[in-house]
């Protein structure tokens, strides 16, 4: 029996078109995955699960999606995700700290709203500029940002350190300072910014990002609105930076200063989306799997294979050469990500127990 069989699956409308998954067999298996995540992990998780897994995977992944929507569709490169991370996070801290009473939700959206303003500022010389020269204008952004964090004490509320911590986690009443709170929260929010972002992109915004990405002199002499299309991309991917900034902080580290959002974090959200697959949903959770989870399991082989004996600088070194081999490994071997691996099980499983 072909278990991925389409017999009688035929798209005959747009609705059915825009659906995020056209077969039966995808819904089935992504609902089963819901469940299990939102009732059975939450039971059976430990809190280094959570703490070191689950909850960092959710936030990068989230990050990784931001970048997507501004590089893998709307063609924009962009080396400052980092910097929107921060301005969402700082922002939400103080709409928390400055409006007695108001929501840990509101903060969050309201810190969103901030960074989306931040990030259609920065996306202004992409109306001029492109490519290589766009991304020393974002990396601009990057340096700037942890600078003013630092610089002006007010965003910190004059922390000797500059360093913010979280304020309590309730929503609606219900507490979700537990490490399994804390990855209800941020897989909550998660689910509905994924479900968002998939509309966008099957919505007629998201074909004017693939049009300008794909040649945007040819997108203007159909009439589409260049200006507008580039600045949204900026603002909406921006968003979701600020939003996943705001988990990183207040979710997952719980304190974190201006340096916590440097370079290296936005380069490693810059892999993400290339090992994971530039324009793909998926490949934004996939490549943060990769990124969340090789590290955990090189320490863990070379602790099997060394034992807690051997020297740990050394080890860590040797971890960092592997990881960044693996790295150049798989983007010669697979350019487009996981996402096309996944694509082609997928292709197989429709098939199988057929070769062809």
């Amino acid at each position: 029996m072909i278990f991925f069989s389409q017999a009688r699956q035929i798209t005959t409308d747009y609705r059915s078109e825009r659906r995020l998954f056209r077969l039966k067999q995808d819904r089935w298996v992504f609902w089963a995955v819901l469940a299990f995540a939102l009732i059975v992990i939450p039971r059976i998780g430990t809190d280094y699960w959570f703490s070191a897994i689950l909850v960092p995977f959710l936030v990068l992944g989230l990050a990784g999606l931001g970048l997507n929507i501004l590089t893998g569709y709307a063609g924009q490169l962009s080396l400052g995700s980092a910097a929107f991370m921060a301005v969402g996070a700082f922002a939400a801290y103080n709409f928390q700290l400055r409006i007695p009473g108001i929501s840990l939700l509101l903060s969050f959206f309201l810190g969103g709203i901030v960074t989306a303003l931040f990030g259609v500022l920065i996306g202004l010389p992409s109306l001029r500029i492109k490519g290589f020269y766009l991304i020393v204008s974002t990396l601009a952004a990057q340096f700037f940002v942890p600078w003013m964090l630092t610089q002006y004490g007010w965003f910190s509320n004059y922390s000797a350190s500059g360093v913010i911590s979280a304020p309590k986690l309730e929503v609606f009443g219900q507490d979700f300072n537990t490490p399994s709170g804390r990855y209800l929260l941020t897989l909550s929010i998660v689910i509905l910014l994924g479900f968002t972002a998939h509309r966008l992109i099957h919505s007629p915004l998201g074909r004017n990002w693939m049009a300008v990405r794909d040649m945007d002199t040819a997108a203007a002499s159909i009439g589409i609105p260049i200006l507008r299309t580039k600045l949204l991309a900026f603002a909406i991917s921006s968003f979701y930076l600020g939003i996943a900034g705001a988990l990183w902080a207040f979710a997952y580290l719980g304190t974190v200063e201006p340096d916590g959002f440097d370079l290296s974090r936005s380069f490693q959200i810059l892999f993400i989306i290339i090992i994971g697959g530039l324009g793909s949903i998926s490949g934004s959770f996939l490549g943060a799997a990769f990124i969340v989870l090789l590290p955990i399991t090189l320490s863990l082989g070379s602790t099997a294979l060394f034992g807690q004996g051997a020297d740990q600088a050394l080890l860590q070194n040797l971890q960092k050469i592997i990881f960044g081999s693996l790295i150049i490994f798989f983007l010669i071997k697979e350019p487009d990500g996981l996402a096309r691996l996944w694509r082609h099980l997928r292709e197989r499983l429709k098939l199988w127990p057929l070769r062809y």
